[in-house]
This record gives structure tokens, C-alpha cells and sequence, in this order.
């Protein structure tokens, strides 16, 4: 894998976007943005040029039909044109449903509405900018209280090629990562700058498996390099949209048949991919991550089936920033997720997962379910009520060398709480949500959740510093294990208003208010600077938070 790094270095060096010239030996590469800027101003006066030169009605029409096609995603999903042939079926759970693959913002050619380009098909292309401006009060995650106010920037590009060189295929995607006006410690979490998400090629065979009952292709698919995408209910394979960096992978991964198929099989062996802020990323030579998934859609109508196989082997690295990278690790994890419609009356979400293996000299025994119904009601504004419940196992006794803390790998963290103050582990979560769209463009949530420790001896994971990324020392701080500290985390009110003005431009407002339970109370006071604390110790404050934050994400092809 260091040699595939060395490789992908060495091609990103090469491509005409980037300035060596400016690039020091142990930072990351620079991008010429001025012949980036030159590149699409040129596609954009031949696009007013196209239009300027466009009189036929019919023309136009279809040139704006492609782009309301191609566009971000509408508030209110449109119905799928694929519908009598495709078998899949979207889950109607809150955030569960995988970014597409190329992700959404990335675009045919032939579809950016230029008339010189409409024959373009095997050319995919993409640029994406997102700014988010949040304001804290009080965040828990940090021992440091107050108020913070940063401003998240991130900026994509995409390019694909296909069809024209099949069965061979490749496509690189780019992004950078960068946060001003944060008082805090820089993290991972948010910056990395000037890397590779996706750097891969593959051989596609169209009709590898022949055709389904439905008559659409069974393709194979073999893919190699590096690879940032999600899977099943993305609990345990994300992107991590939310976040300001993003997962990706270094392996291979074989698909047999595709997602409008009546079943696929997706194989796959990777190595995570650490994010080096200010340098290339690299693979990391400790982890393999694998496993295989299987998807039958062949009553999607009803029900979506997926059963899986995930694991993960680690050896130790004596050098690694946790206690945990420096242990050997071997975590294997069966488990099935369900989803679909009873009838016009309820939709539904189940998975379970069970997980089995060592973590140093602890032997491995944890696992983890989520359930979630909900019903749409018949008017315009397709109002949906959504209760879910999720559970994770927490270590029950440090001193049995048992470790039952279960484990989200690679996992999306945010539906489980706006604020990332937990997440798929030693948690016990209930949730109502209520969501309505009153126009296409204009969506409304509420939500209500509630959070216990599943295991009042075990961590809660994202607060007082104790995340793991690999920046900031955890004090120990977000653990009691003695249990005296109680296993109410705290509950939450979360809201959030989306709207969409043109068919290129997101816009999200959104606010959560955390209300601290008895465990955060009493973590708070017993390692408060007031009380004398050796240092670093924790400002004293209540635990209740304020998060309020405005996105805006635009594609801008």
C-alpha cells in the first residue's frame, strides 16, 4: 500500500491542476486555482454562448429537464423514472439511504446544458463548494467552555472516464479541507488539505452475469485503488458527509450485479486511509478492513434484505496515538438489516449485529440494533412521524477482560445526534422525529432524542476531549469506572430548515439544544478546574449546549 501511496503522490503531482513548483517536500501539493478558474470560466462563457445561440423551444426544454435531473437533491425526492424496471427501493429512514456512486454532485458531460458537449456520455465531471458557519455554547465535546464560532470550508472535483475505454474505467476525485476562526486545537475532523478521495481504476463488464428477469444488465465489476463511498444504512461504511474531512480507503472491492438488479454481492479488502492534514494521506499499514455484503431485492416492494459480513484485523503500532493503535485487534461481525413498507400503512428500518474476536488480551463480545417505523401521511406536504430506537453495548467490567464495547468502524455519526456528543457505542438512544415539505424546495425537521449509556462503566464517546482523532490527547475524562457517575447522558431538541432556490444550491439552518444528564453533570464536576484538578481539567459549567449553525453547498456544473 505504501507503494500505491507513492503512486498516487506521484500522479497528483502530475496533473496540470497543480503547482510543484510551490509544493515543499513535506507538505501537501498546491493547486493552481488561477488555471482552475480558467478552465471554468471558459466552460461557462461556452455555455452562455450555446444558450445565446439556442432558438429551438424543444431543445430548450430538454436542455432544462437534464439539468433539474442532474441537480442536487430536491427536498422531496422525485419519483424514480427507472421505477418499473429497477428494484430498488429507497428506505424511507432518516438518513440511511448511501450517497450515490459517482456522488450526487458529479454529472455527464453531456448533461451541463452545452450544446458542443451533448454527445459527451463517457466523460463524468464535478466541482463542489460548501461553507458552514456553526456557533457553539458550552460544547461538551470540549473541556474548554464558551463560545466558538467556526467556519468550515470545503471544496471537491471529480473527474471520470467510461464507456469509451470499457471494460477499463478510472476516476479521481479531489477535495480540500480547511476551517478558520476555530479556537480550538485543529483535528482532523476538519482539515486536510489538498488530497485524494477517490484516485481508482476498474474493469466493467456491462453484462458480465448476463441480465435479471427484468432485462437490465448484470454487470461485474472489479475496482482497485483508492475509494471513498457508502454502503447499506451507512452505520458502518460512510463518506461522513457532515463532517469537514471524509473517509476513504485503499484495497479493491468486487460488485457482482448492481443496485437495479434483483440481488448483488458487494466483496471488498481495505486499509483505511489516515488523514495527514497538511501532507499526503497515506494507507495505514496496521488495519485491514473486509467483509462482504449481499442485497435481495426481489420483493423490494415489500422488503429490501442485506446480510453481511464485516471485519477488521489490526496489528499493533507501537507508535499509534490511542492506547487502542497499540494494541492487536480482531473483530468479526455478522449481521442482517431489513427495510421496506407494510402496505400505505408504515415503513421500517431493523438491522442487527453481533461482534466476536480480541482486543489485546480481551476477548471480544458486543453488539448492536437499531428499529425504526414511520408513517407518511396522505397530503401535499408529505408529512412523515418517525420513531426510532437504537442500542449499542458498552464494556459491562473493565477488570473481566471481556470488552463489550461495540464498535461503528467506519460509520456515519451525525442522525445519531446533531451535535456528534454520541454515536453508534455503549448507547441507548430513543427518537421521535416529525418532517414535513411544504414546496419541493422546502423542508422542515423536528426531532426529540434521548441518550443513556447502555453501560454506566464504559466511555461516552465524543465528549470533555476524549474523540479519537489524532490530534488531541484524551484526558480520560468522558470514562467512570466505578459507574458513580450515572448513565443518563442527557436529551436533546433538534431542528433544522432546508431549502433549495435553485436546482444547483442547498441551503441548511439548523439548531440543537442539549440538555446534560447526571453523567455528564458529575464527569463535569469531577475533573472541574474549580475543584483543583491537576491540569488539564474542565471548565465548570451546567453541560447544557447551544449549537446553531448555516450551510450553504453548491455544484457548480
Amino acid at each position: 500500500m505504501r507503494l500505491f501511496g507513492l503512486f498516487l503522490k506521484t500522479a497528483l503531482l502530475s496533473t496540470p491542476f497543480i503547482s510543484s513548483s510551490h509544493a515543499a517536500s513535506d507538505q501537501k501539493a498546491s493547486i493552481d486555482f488561477q488555471a482552475m478558474q480558467q478552465s471554468i470560466v471558459q466552460i461557462v462563457q461556452a455555455n452562455n454562448a450555446d444558450k445565446s445561440t439556442t432558438i429551438d423551444n424543444k431543445t430548450s426544454q430538454d436542455s432544462k429537464s437534464a439539468e433539474v435531473a442532474k441537480s442536487l437533491p430536491t427536498i422531496v425526492p422525485p419519483a424514480n423514472k427507472q421505477a418499473t424496471t429497477s428494484y430498488h427501493q429507497r428506505s424511507n429512514s432518516y438518513a440511511t439511504n448511501p450517497d450515490s456512486d459517482p456522488p450526487r454532485y458529479v454529472r455527464q458531460l453531456s448533461d451541463i446544458g452545452i450544446e458542443r458537449f451533448k454527445d459527451v456520455n463517457w466523460l463524468d465531471i464535478g466541482l463542489e463548494h460548501r461553507t458552514r458557519y456553526e456557533w457553539r455554547n458550552n460544547d461538551v465535546r470540549r473541556i474548554e467552555g464558551g463560545e466558538d464560532n467556526p467556519i468550515f470550508l470545503r471544496n471537491r472535483a471529480w473527474i471520470g472516464i467510461k464507456n469509451i475505454l470499457d471494460p477499463f474505467r478510472f476516476a479521481v476525485e479531489f477535495q480540500d479541507s480547511r476551517v478558520v476562526n476555530n479556537k480550538h486545537a485543529i483535528t482532523d475532523q476538519e482539515r486536510n488539505e489538498y488530497d485524494l478521495l477517490n484516485a481508482y481504476g476498474e474493469l466493467y463488464f456491462k453484462k458480465g452475469l448476463g441480465v435479471d428477469d427484468r432485462n437490465q444488465d448484470r454487470p461485474i465489476r472489479f475496482r482497485v485503488g483508492r475509494m471513498a463511498y457508502e454502503t447499506t444504512d451507512r452505520r458502518f461504511i460512510a463518506r461522513n458527509e457532515w463532517r469537514n474531512t471524509t473517509n476513504t480507503f485503499e484495497g479493491f472491492r468486487l460488485n457482482l450485479g448492481k443496485e437495479a438488479n434483483d440481488w448483488e454481492l458487494d466483496l471488498f479488502g481495505m486499509q483505511p486511509v489516515r488523514r495527514l492534514q497538511t501532507k499526503f494521506d497515506e494507507a495505514n499499514d496496521h488495519l485491514w478492513f473486509f467483509g462482504a455484503i449481499g442485497t435481495w431485492r426481489k420483493w423490494s416492494d415489500i422488503a429490501t434484505i442485506q446480510a453481511y459480513y464485516h471485519g477488521q484485523k489490526q496489528t499493533a503500532d507501537p507508535n499509534g496515538f490511542t492506547a487502542t493503535n497499540r494494541l492487536d485487534r480482531q473483530i468479526h461481525m455478522p449481521g442482517f438489516r431489513i427495510y421496506g413498507k407494510a402496505g400505505n400503512i408504515v415503513d421500517f428500518d431493523v438491522s442487527y449485529n453481533h461482534q466476536l474476536g480480541f482486543s489485546g488480551p480481551n476477548r471480544v463480545d458486543a453488539h448492536g440494533y437499531t428499529i425504526e417505523v414511520g408513517r407518511t401521511f396522505d397530503h401535499a406536504w408529505k408529512p412523515r412521524l418517525g420513531l426510532f430506537y437504537g442500542y449499542a453495548s458498552g464494556d459491562k467490567d473493565p477488570t473481566d477482560n471481556v470488552d463489550n464495547r461495540f464498535d461503528r468502524f467506519f460509520g456515519f455519526a451525525r442522525p445519531w445526534s446533531a451535535d456528534h456528543y454520541v454515536i453508534y457505542e455503549n448507547l441507548k438512544a430513543p427518537k421521535v422525529r416529525f418532517e414535513f415539505a411544504p414546496t419541493q424546495k422546502l423542508g422542515f425537521e423536528l426531532g426529540y432524542g434521548a441518550y443513556w449509556l447502555a453501560s454506566k462503566t464504559d466511555r461516552m464517546f465524543d465528549i470533555l476531549d476524549g474523540n479519537i482523532s489524532n490530534t488531541v490527547k484524551d484526558p480520560g475524562f468522558n470514562r467512570d469506572r466505578t459507574g458513580q457517575s450515572g448513565d443518563f447522558a442527557g436529551h436533546a431538541f433538534e431542528g433544522r430548515i432546508r431549502y433549495q432556490p435553485t436546482p444547483r444550491i442547498n441551503t441548511i439552518l439548523g439548531y440543537t439544544h442539549f440538555t446534560s444528564g447526571e453523567f455528564v453533570k458529575n464527569r463535569i464536576s469531577a475533573n472541574s478546574c474549580a475543584g483543583g484538578h491537576a491540569h488539564p481539567c474542565v471548565d465548570q459549567r451546567s453541560g447544557d449546549t447551544d449549537f446553531l449553525y448555516f450551510e450553504v453547498l453548491i455544484s457548480l456544473l
